[in-house]
């Protein structure tokens, strides 16, 4: 039996960016990133949300517009290993005219018919539609805020979908 998807948006999941600039989240680092020359980027990320994430009972994927180079940024400072990711190369930002937002269509592609749970901010109705309409095994689409990240509580319920019966692929 293959355990569930996660997929992992870094913006506002791991990185709550829209968080007061001056005042970084309790337990955070600030890395910069330089992914444009001379557009540094900062990012804070919590070191301890790799080992919570790799316990939860997911085979763990990027779903993010950072895509490969989440691997080389963001991976070492939450303590994750190297991870697969959605192939998202002439979809980013592309804007649907039935209000799916564009990471959803190829996130469905990507699970193959596996259960799965995906972490991110922009997630909304017409997504959670879209999904249940085209993908016939359990998902969990879980809105994160993007002013505070991942939660204990998202912990909590990202725990429980990996562990109920109709996950198990």
């Amino acid at each position: 039996m293959s355990r569930p998807l996660l997929f992992l948006d870094v913006d506002g999941p791991l990185n709550p960016y829209a968080a007061q600039k001056e005042r970084r989240p309790e337990g955070y680092t600030t890395i910069r990133v330089a992914l444009e020359p001379g557009r540094p980027l900062r990012v804070w990320l919590h070191p301890g949300h790799g080992s919570v994430l790799l316990g939860l009972g997911y085979d763990l994927c990027w779903a993010t517009t950072w895509m490969d180079a989440a691997n080389r940024w963001i991976a070492p400072v939450v303590g994750l290993p190297e991870l697969p990711y959605v192939d998202f190369t002439g979809a980013l930002f592309v804007e649907r005219p039935d209000g799916v937002h564009w990471k959803t269509e190829r996130i469905v592609e990507y699970a193959q018919g596996r259960p799965f749970a995906w972490v991110d901010d922009e997630q909304s109705t017409a997504d959670q539609e879209f999904v249940t309409a085209h993908h016939a095994a359990p998902a969990l689409l879980r809105h994160v805020n993007p002013r505070l990240g991942l939660r204990e509580g998202d912990f909590d319920t990202l725990r429980e979908f990996a562990t109920t019966p109709d996950t198990e692929a």
